[in-house]
């Protein structure tokens, strides 16, 4: 689901998402050290991007949380439970949209970031509401930079994903998926073949031909170094 080969065009609803962060990601990993915590973790999907021996996932805790991640630590959704300055770098990965204290949680990543460790930060700009109801936020290009900033971090790189008309049709999708989405997997598999990966072939090629526009994107990816 979260780097999808050619063949997830027909398997994946978020088919251009997807591809889209995961290629941006893979590019940045390189330039991240360990120890890495990974915040907000899941089910640690990018960890094959980063050739790091310490690799620490930390969720939020909650039963689905103890359950279904592979977090290592699990944090109060207050402070994170590790000393100050002990990692060399930070990844969080769609994330920031669901914490309703920014500052507070930007401050935690800044406390245990060693001085000039980098955080990896990706969050949705166009996008539905999800994980209802733990979906507080958008930000803007100009919001996020101001953001990390008045929280002691200094933007190295602000890249806008889908930044094209591809946009356009991975939002059609998402349209599609939800609103033909059954309990039936048969069902919800056959949709995305035959109905939803053709949008997505026709944003690749629209994608590809058609000017982009730097206003209106999908996603965006923020490389910071701790001040």
């Amino acid at each position: 689901m979260f780097n999808p080969g050619p063949l997830g065009l027909f398997l994946n609803p978020f088919f251009l998402a997807r591809r889209a962060l995961w290629h941006e990601m893979a590019r940045q990993g390189g330039t991240l050290a360990g120890p890495m915590l990974d915040v907000g973790c899941g089910t640690k999907p990018y960890r094959e991007l980063f050739e790091l021996e310490e690799y620490i996932g930390l969720e939020i805790d909650s039963p689905s949380a103890r359950t279904q991640s592979r977090a290592d630590y699990f944090y109060d959704g207050k402070k994170f439970p590790f000393e100050a300055e002990i990692f060399n770098s930070v990844l969080c990965n769609q994330v920031l949209e669901h914490v309703f204290n920014p500052d507070d949680f930007l401050q935690e990543i800044h406390r245990v970031l060693r001085q000039g460790g980098m955080l990896l930060l990706t969050v949705p700009f166009v996008w539905d509401e999800h994980e209802q109801p733990y979906d507080y936020a958008r930000y803007s290009t100009f919001g996020l930079k101001s953001l990390l900033e008045r929280n002691g971090f200094n933007v190295l790189t602000q890249k806008k994903l889908l930044a094209d008309s591809s946009i356009l049709f991975q939002l059609i999708n998402a349209y599609l998926f939800k609103v033909f989405h059954t309990r039936s997997a048969l069902v919800n598999r056959l949709t995305v073949a035959l109905l939803i990966a053709p949008v997505s072939a026709l944003g690749l090629v629209f994608g590809a031909l058609l000017p982009k526009n730097d206003d209106l994107f999908l996603d965006q990816l923020i490389l910071a170094k701790r001040c």
